[in-house]
């Protein structure tokens, strides 16, 4: 994956995009690594119940996995702002899509950055989660 530099950095640049299929094994791996057990995400028989049409992916989830692609795209430590919302429902067996876009480069307090135009889409353009993000960018080697 090519990083994003402050050499490179260009109006309308796109970050490769990742695709991950969200299982149900995410869900419980991320109920444990986080703390969130909301049996929404992992107990069929509650979530039915109380009107879903199954489990569904945790906002967070979706928000991590935008969020690996930012970070793969600009470099670790690189963020600076980060900022979403949560437009639909994951879930499970749904193909998740990231789009990373370059919407300015700036000078700022010294530091030269890029604000990014950010999405979570399903294999069908659905979005999930939309957003923006700021990073620091780096010299190229």
């Amino acid at each position: 994956m090519s990083t994003l530099t402050s050499e490179n950095a260009t109006v309308g640049m796109e970050a490769p995009v990742l695709r991950h299929t969200l299982t149900r094994t995410d869900l419980v791996r991320y109920a444990g690594a986080s703390g969130d057990y909301n049996p929404m995400h992992h107990d069929e028989v509650k979530a039915t119940a109380a009107g879903q049409p199954s489990v569904f992916g945790h906002g967070m989830l979706s928000m991590g996995f935008l969020g690996s692609a930012v970070t793969a795209f600009a470099g670790a430590g690189s963020v600076v702002d980060y900022a979403v919302r949560f437009s639909r429902q994951t879930w499970p067996g749904e193909e998740l899509i990231t789009s990373v876009t370059v919407s300015a480069v700036r000078d700022e307090a010294g530091e030269r950055l890029a604000d990014l135009d950010v999405r979570l889409t399903n294999a069908d353009g659905e979005e999930k989660v939309v957003g923006t993000a700021t990073v620091r960018l780096a010299t190229g080697a």
